[in-house]
């Protein structure tokens, strides 16, 4: 599990300093081909990807690194590294053996590669520069999708900028060539007399000339890279980072760096950073995001009676003066079969949305222990609110909420098990946290939304008793689906909870003295200490 990092949540004055300005370190010039240079002691604040665990922020600054990530540079560095290390004798003709130099700084790289001194180094970076000036930095191939994405992020109002390693004046000559320079309001790399070399320090000034324009927070910056320099450099000025897996830099190095988010395609990075942006929704009014969301309620709805009310048509029909108890179950289970395909359109579209949304924070999978955590605090909830509600009397208070205990207890359990315990919960975990939920977290934060479809859960009963209980649940299953990242989750919470509260029904444990204070307690304390438990771990 990811460790927690706290948001650097201020907001940063033009001419205010930033958090480890002051001990950024001149490491000297870092070359063409480089990512980012060497720590510096500025405070990391470090955590490790993120699986999600708080609420996404949208971006409106972000910074781009070049190599890697915009453009691909292959060709020139490796060919330009090949050129320098002629001069020295060496002949490399396998330019794939080369590929390390592309992002970390050059003259580390040719004294950890080749074994240079710091002055045979600084040769090797002269005679790259040599070759790099006239012809390298041409050949080099901008990723495709990537002017698209930059049009579209421009067009939704975001300001971009590049913090690129390389001396500025090669990355401008860069951006101009492939005719992308003008989407960026900032463009800043390292100087070639040796200062501003350190990636913290790109970034640095990258966001003191962001500032220059008005405030920027720092929670609505993301650094996008490919190689581990990038993402460091971000993590030490507190700002959170995209790793990018289709450069040079791969999911293992990025994970071990602790990026925030990785991603493994331009199409996938344009639809992350348009998250919140992209949607024309977004522009409806109040009334009519609402309606959206009530035109599915009263659609399954209306399937649901319908249909129920045609089984009992159909039944009276042929001739039966009373329909029995397994019949009006399973009459109900088609009910809501026919209720889930009138929405299944929508559901689908949206689970699928969210799915797509949400893996992109759900990287490294949830320990195991996490899901027996989720399903003994589900079981537990379950049993312990409603011993809750009927040890206090206040169930008895509702005559709905006897009559759906009279008519479980009467239908035998494979039918019960069949509408009750499957078919009902798909079907409203498609309206609640398919549907509900999923225009929520689209149109509010993650909070409301939680909350928001939870008291419509409560609501749709229409029973004081069931609102309760359905809230409670309802709440927990929409924070396990967003915890977890997964609609089987909630399907699965749902379907648990029915077939523990049906089969305790039907084995008659409420007349014994398994429903009791004591128990009670048990039961919440444990589904609560659970909670608290996956709370702890993980932010929502």
């Amino acid at each position: 599990m990811a460790e927690q990092k706290m948001r650097y949540l201020a907001t940063r004055q033009a001419g205010d300093p930033l958090p480890g300005e002051e001990g950024a370190a001149n490491e000297g010039a870092k070359e063409p081909g480089e990512g980012a240079g060497k720590p510096t002691g500025l405070p990391a604040g470090a955590r490790g990807s993120k699986d999600s665990d708080e609420i996404w922020v949208k971006k409106d600054y972000l910074l781009f690194d070049l190599d890697g990530t915009l453009t691909d540079p292959k060709i020139g560095i490796t060919t330009c590294v090949q050129y320098a290390l002629k001069s020295f004798g060496i002949d490399e003709p396998d330019l794939d053996k080369l590929e390390p130099f592309i992002g970390p700084p050059l003259l580390d790289s040719f004294k950890q590669f080749y074994g240079f001194d710091d002055k045979k180094a600084q040769e090797a970076v002269e005679k790259y520069r040599e070759r790099f000036k006239e012809k390298g930095m041409f050949e080099n191939e901008i990723y495709a999708g990537v002017p698209e994405m930059l049009k579209r992020l421009k067009m939704r109002g975001l300001h971009l900028g590049v913090a690129s390693s390389k001396p500025t004046v090669f990355v401008e000559q860069i951006l101009e060539h492939f005719q992308i320079k003008d989407y960026f309001e900032v463009i800043v790399g390292s100087e070639l007399d040796g200062t501003r070399a350190d990636k913290a320090e790109v970034i640095l000034e990258a966001l003191r000339r962001f500032s220059s324009k008005g405030t920027v927070q720092k929670h609505r910056v993301l650094m996008i890279g490919d190689r581990s320099y990038d993402v460091d450099g971000a993590k030490r000025v507190s700002i959170e980072s995209v790793g990018v897996t289709y450069g040079y830099g791969d999911m293992q190095e990025l994970m071990e760096a602790h990026a925030d988010y990785i991603v493994r395609s331009v199409e996938e990075l344009k639809r992350f950073l348009l998250r919140g942006f992209e949607d024309v929704e977004k522009i409806l009014t109040t009334g009519q995001k609402t309606w959206l969301l009530i035109s599915q309620f009263v659609l399954f709805l209306a399937a649901r009676e319908l249909v129920k009310n045609l089984g009992l048509v159909a039944a009276a029909s042929l001739g039966m003066k009373t329909v029995s108890d397994d019949l009006g179950m399973l009459i109900l289970g088609l009910a809501y079969v026919a209720a889930g395909f009138g929405i299944f359109k929508v559901s689908k579209g949206i689970i699928q949305r969210m799915k797509d949304d949400m893996h992109l924070t759900h990287l490294r999978p949830e320990p195991r222990s996490n899901y027996w955590i989720l399903g003994i605090s589900t079981i537990a909830l379950a049993l312990g609110v409603t011993m809750l509600m009927n040890l206090s009397g206040f169930g008895e208070d509702t005559g709905s909420f006897q009559k759906i205990a009279s008519n479980l207890g009467q239908a035998s359990l494979w039918t019960s098990l069949i509408t009750y315990g499957l078919i009902v919960p798909v079907a409203e975990e498609m309206l609640f946290r398919g549907i509900a939920f999923g225009y929520a977290r689209k149109f509010f934060d993650v909070r409301t939304a939680i909350i928001g479809s939870a008291i419509l859960y409560g609501a749709y009963c229409g029973d004081m008793v069931q609102a309760l209980f359905l809230t409670v649940m309802g709440y927990f299953m929409a924070y396990a689906y967003e915890y977890f990242g997964s609609f089987l989750v909630p399907v699965l919470m749902h379907v648990g909870m029915n077939v523990v509260l049906l089969l305790a029904e039907y084995l008659g444990l409420g007349q014994t003295f398994f429903q009791s204070w004591p128990s009670c307690a048990i039961f919440m304390i444990a589904g609560c200490v659970g909670v608290i438990y996956l709370a702890r771990k993980k932010k929502i």
